[in-house]
């Protein structure tokens, strides 16, 4: 029987041997590549055109997010499971957004984890129960999070303004002009009502974007 092709993609080593050792002990998966950064799992889809990834979404970088967009934008057909620390939902809206089909919390069981990758990898949708009960509450008492109010591209100089990139080292990262980042910068305080970057940083943590 023809297993299914997986790319890990996770900053770190030791989560990424987990994951492969509980996905190649099922026997019906094999592990076809790693990969450490957003910019890798680009790279790696490109090259292996794997039938799942598994990716986190808080790395170096573009993140999980960026490489999300950039992997379907070139391959609408990709098939993207997200594995997160991050249980809110304005990181399980945004991953959705950008083309994911799935979203998990790390903590999940095992054999929960195993049918996720499964599910994903068939075509079908697997967000986490709880996640995507608070999404759908939170549409039915229309009480998004202000950070809803960003676009996909200031979603991205958020986060990494909120890890203290400067405008320049934002620039280099996600390839744009540095003039073109300070627009979007000028942007986000406007939509956020925030003026410095401490309260980028205060309302990234907020938002459970940040670690405190």
């Amino acid at each position: 029987m023809k297993k299914t092709t997986v790319l890990l993609v996770d900053d770190h080593e030791l989560v990424r041997a987990g994951f492969r050792r509980l996905l190649e002990d099922d026997d019906v998966f094999t592990v076809v590549s790693e990969a450490g950064s957003g910019e890798e799992a680009v790279q790696e889809y490109s090259k292996l055109h794997p039938d799942v990834v598994v990716m986190d979404i808080s790395m170096p970088g573009i993140g999980g997010i960026g490489a999300i967009e950039r992997i379907i934008a070139r391959y609408p057909e990709a098939k993207i499971l997200v594995l997160s620390v991050h249980e809110d939902s304005v990181f399980t809206t945004r991953a959705l957004q950008a083309g994911a089909k799935g979203f998990m919390p790390k903590r999940t069981a095992p054999e929960e984890m195993i049918k996720a990758v499964e599910q994903v990898a068939s075509g079908k949708m697997c967000i986490d129960p709880a996640i995507a009960q608070e999404i759908a509450m939170q549409k039915m008492t229309g009480t998004n999070n202000i950070i809803d109010t960003l676009s996909q591209r200031e979603f991205e100089i958020f986060r990494l303004l909120a890890e203290g990139k400067t405008v320049n080292e934002i620039a280099d990262i996600l390839s744009l002009s540095p003039k073109t980042v300070g627009t979007h910068h000028t942007s986000i305080k406007q939509k956020l009502g925030v003026s410095n970057s401490a309260e980028i940083a205060r309302l990234a943590i907020r938002s459970g974007l940040l670690d405190a």
